[in-house]
């Protein structure tokens, strides 16, 4: 998992520089068009690959094609020091994607620890922690063993996919699952990022970590890409034909203003027509909430 319980409680110092390392969610939805994602997670000196040096325990890349199966590529170790993240992450063609780089300190460094994870077309990577692992599993049933690694994300995954399994409706189950751990174990944060082929939801709760949704146009007549400079970064999504993307991060990922910070409990969907549905998913705070002694980056963004 992304983060330990067991810390500090108390308050936080909202004031204090960021003290320690996070997970990195991305997500891309294109529809039904295939696009080439590149700078996203590769170019920019605030990109998925330069947050690795920061997040080194792991990193993957989940995607769907036009044909709409899942596909996922992933490491157990920082994308900077594998070969096959780098190729995979500057040759992906897809029409969704998902990304994550891992800072573990529960599970060890193994694949079956590391995000994204897949479970009957669902990919699924969070960014958080939560605690009472037995707990979990026994609301799994026997989901539980399929879980083959010790995180507490990849059950998060399987909660969301045994709830989907149950009603066919993907966003209720994200928000049940969501729901059901707020409830009824110690928890730091649920961030979560879900896709299916030509589908991207995307839920922040509650309030400790950022999630982002922005909208972009790829257009030919600006050569064939989208673009956005910054001080720090220069991204970019390439296709033949215009196409426009809605990206979720959970950082701004260039200066401009139509970035926009999901609420707290807010879960968003970007279907295949690229309409963003807006819902709130929890619309209360967790039972038992664990704070953690470290400032979030993007504190200033809330």
């Amino acid at each position: 998992m992304c983060r330990l319980f067991g810390m500090n409680a108390g308050v936080r110092d909202h004031s204090a520089g960021h003290t320690g390392p996070m997970c990195r969610l991305f997500g891309m939805n294109a529809g039904v068009r295939e696009v080439r994602a590149t700078y996203w997670l590769l170019d920019a000196p605030d990109s998925m690959l330069v947050e690795s040096h920061r997040n080194p325990d792991g990193a993957g890349i989940g995607w769907f094609g036009a044909d709409g199966a899942a596909h996922i590529d992933k490491a157990p170790r920082s994308a900077f020091t594998d070969a096959a993240f780098t190729s995979d992450a500057r040759s992906v063609s897809a029409c969704t994607v998902v990304t994550h780089v891992r800072a573990a300190t529960a599970g060890h460094d193994a694949l079956v620890n590391t995000h994204p994870f897949e479970f009957d077309g669902l990919v699924v990577a969070h960014n958080g922690g939560f605690g009472d692992l037995p707990a979990v599993d026994a609301e799994l049933g026997a989901w539980a063993s399929r879980v083959q690694g010790q995180t507490d994300s990849e059950r998060y995954a399987a909660l969301i996919a045994k709830y989907a399994a149950e009603t066919g409706d993907i966003g209720d189950a994200i928000a049940r699952a969501a729901n059901w751990l707020a409830d009824h174990v110690p928890m730091y944060s649920l961030n979560v990022v879900v896709a299916t082929g030509g589908n991207l939801w995307a839920l922040r709760y509650p309030d400790h970590r950022a999630l982002h949704v922005a909208q972009r146009i790829v257009d030919p007549a600006t050569g064939g890409s989208w673009a956005g400079e910054s001080t720090t970064a220069r991204h970019g999504v390439h296709s033949d034909v215009p196409t426009p993307i809605v990206l979720i991060a959970s950082e701004r990922l260039d200066d401009a203003d139509d970035w926009r910070m999901l609420a707290p409990g807010e879960l968003v969907h970007v279907g295949a027509d690229l309409q963003i549905t807006s819902t709130v998913a929890v619309d209360h705070p967790p039972a038992h909430l664990h704070l953690l002694d470290e400032a979030d980056p993007n504190i200033d963004d809330v």
